[in-house]
Parts: C-alpha cells; sequence; structure tokens
C-alpha cells in the first residue's frame, strides 16, 4: 500500500503541477500502517459515529491522503487524475468539502492539534469509545498554538487522542535545526504530560508496534514521533530542501516512477 501512495503522488502532483511531493513521500509509510492496520473506518459508512478521526494537519501533504483514501476504498482510484485541477474537489492542500474519509480542510499550520484535542475532549464528554489522531509536521511544531494544546491535552488526561510527528528534520526554505530546534523534542512531550512513543517513520513493525503502545496508554494523550526522511522512495528528492516546493516532471518524473517501481518490485 505504501508503495501504491507515493507512486500515486508522484503521477498527482506531476500532472496537477502541484507541490510538496517531498512532504508526502515522507508519510506514505505512516498513511499505509493507519489506514491498513490501525484506525477503525469503513468506507461504506465514512461518516459512522463510532469511526476514528485522522486529522492531517500538515495540510500541504494532502495528496498522501487522497491516495491513502483510494486505496482504502472510499474513492475510485481513477478519481486521482482530478487532483489539482480546475474545479476538482481534490485541492491541493486538503479539503473535507465533497471528499468521504476527510474530517477536516487543513493548511494553515497550527490548527490541526486544537481541532484534534477538541474532537477528543468532546468524545470524553459523551463517553465516546472513538480516537483522534493528528498528523502533524516538525516545522509545524514552530508554533505556539500547537503547545497549548499540547498543554490542554495533557491536562485533561485525553487518553484517546494521539498526535503523529513526521519528523523528517526538513521544513519549507531549511533544516529544522537551522529554522528552530525542537530537541530535545521528546522530553517537552514529556514535561506537557504525554506520553511519547519514538518510532521509524519507514519501518512497518516499528510503527504497529508505537501504535498498539498508544492504544494502551491511560490517562494520558500519546505522542508518536516518526524519524523518517523527507522525499522517501526516490534517491535524488531525499533529503533535500529542493523538494518541497518543486514539481517532478519530465526525466525527473520518469525517473521517479522508475525508481519506485524497482523498489516495489524488492
Amino acid at each position: 500500500m505504501a508503495h501504491r501512495i507515493r507512486r500515486h503522488v508522484v503521477e498527482m502532483t506531476s500532472a496537477g503541477k502541484s507541490s510538496h511531493v517531498g512532504s508526502c513521500l515522507s508519510i506514505a509509510d505512516i498513511c499505509a500502517v493507519l489506514y491498513g492496520e490501525v484506525l477503525n473506518v469503513d468506507p461504506e459508512n465514512p461518516r459512522h459515529p463510532d469511526r476514528d478521526r485522522l486529522i492531517l494537519s500538515k495540510g500541504h501533504a494532502g495528496a498522501a491522503i487522497y491516495a491513502s483514501l483510494a486505496e482504502r476504498g472510499f474513492m475510485p482510484r481513477q478519481m486521482l487524475r482530478q487532483h489539482y485541477q480546475n474545479g476538482s474537489i481534490l485541492s491541493g492542500h486538503v479539503s473535507h468539502k465533497g471528499v468521504p474519509g476527510v474530517e477536516l480542510s487543513t493548511g494553515s499550520l497550527g490548527h490541526g492539534l486544537g481541532v484534534g484535542v477538541g474532537l477528543a475532549k468532546a468524545a470524553k464528554v459523551k463517553g465516546a469509545s472513538h480516537r483522534v489522531f493528528v498528523l502533524l509536521s516538525d516545522g509545524e511544531c514552530d508554533e505556539g498554538s500547537n503547545w497549548e494544546a499540547i498543554l490542554f491535552a495533557g491536562h485533561h488526561r485525553l487518553d484517546n487522542l494521539v498526535a503523529i510527528i513526521d519528523y523528517n528534520k526538513i521544513q519549507s526554505l531549511a533544516p529544522v535545526d537551522e529554522t528552530l530546534g525542537l530537541e530535545p523534542f521528546g522530553d517537552k512531550w514529556r514535561s506537557f504530560g504525554w506520553a511519547t512513543v519514538e518510532a521509524d517513520g519507514h519501518d512497518h513493525e516499528s510503527l504497529k508496534a508505537a501504535f498498539a503502545q498508544a492504544d494502551k496508554t491511560d490517562n494520558q494523550p500519546t505522542v508518536v514521533i516518526c524519524h523518517t526522511t523527507k522525499g522517501n522512495g526516490v534517491s535524488f528528492m531525499e533529503n533535500t530542501v529542493l523538494w518541497h516546493y518543486r514539481t517532478p516532471q519530465g526525466d525527473e518524473f520518469d525517473s521517479a516512477i522508475a525508481e519506485l517501481t524497482e523498489l516495489a518490485a524488492k
């Protein structure tokens, strides 16, 4: 599933001449494990009240979510060809409008976790059993609104809430450490009352173990800090700022598809 998500992302961003391909590739494995193994969701009934909620706070990686939903059966795969086209509901930054399986339109960073905290608190008040997952970028953790939400969630012991950090160490224009260093990252979450789990964001067994641990945590929200590589799966896109905004076209597109095809065949 992760291989198919990556290929969809490269094809979608190329056809629509959109960007953020590196950000999408870094979360492909996380999305595959979530939608394939973890989330209680039903493509036949996407608004079921007992469903788990997933918010993509790093909304610029929307292509990865659309691809995941198509692979999970929420929409036909051929619908992905409409991504970023005029009049399409599959906008560049993820949108819930008319798209089954998307909980919240995002893109302005720093908002997703606050909404997720509100959903988790509301579920507690109602006595509901579903879980809330929020997938954030590392650069997004520069923003104070997130730390207010982190403080609130810890105080209210929202153990039905899981934050997931795509810690690929690169944000829009520079490495995270050069922009605003986050370390000691895990210690900061722990000091705010969160259970903290670290995982290899490209190892599916590591991810499944981390989410299983989060499911067993009582009286604390959990953060899963996923160590990832920006652009993972396409060698010339990996660990570079360039592919935050660049669109794969021409020879670059052909090379990316060739690499992904070879990777999937191994």
